[in-house]
């Protein structure tokens, strides 16, 4: 079976699955990358949500935004796999779709991110360059990168 991708605004979530996204996003960004940060930063509202779902459990989530909100570009954010389906390589399917989502919803090819550096060759396989030196957002290091 695949994973399978629901897009959607922020008013069209249920509150299952914006539970099942918070949920998410506190269990790795804040539990397992042992960062305090406040992960509901306002901006969710302002957000076009992707969420993977496999065998009926979210596996896979990123939102995206217009140009001119989070970057001067669209852009991407919050991408995230669950821990116990990252042997599935959810990841690459996750931005695949994220990208087109930008272009669908927005009619942008310009996409920057804040990418946590070790990450840097998985976003470069899907077309995103380097465009900063590292930075430490949340006390994690962070690069810029643009598809352009």
């Amino acid at each position: 079976m695949n994973i399978e991708f629901k897009i959607k605004p922020f008013e069209a979530l249920s509150t299952q699955e914006l539970y099942e996204v918070l949920k998410l996003r506190i269990e790795v960004f804040v539990v397992e990358q042992n960062c305090i940060y406040q992960d509901i930063d306002g901006k969710d509202s302002k957000a076009i949500h992707v969420l993977g779902y496999y065998n009926g459990d979210l596996a896979a989530y990123c939102r995206i935004f217009d140009a001119g909100y989070y970057f001067d570009e669209a852009s991407i954010g919050r991408v995230i796999v669950s821990p116990k389906y990252r042997d599935k390589k959810f990841g690459h399917d996750l931005m695949k779709v994220g990208i087109q989502a930008v272009e669908d919803n927005f009619n942008k090819k310009q996409i920057t991110i804040s990418a946590q550096m070790y990450l840097q060759k998985f976003y470069e396989s899907h077309g995103f360059v380097k465009t900063s030196e590292m930075y430490l957002e949340d006390d994690i290091p962070h690069i810029q990168m643009k598809i352009q």
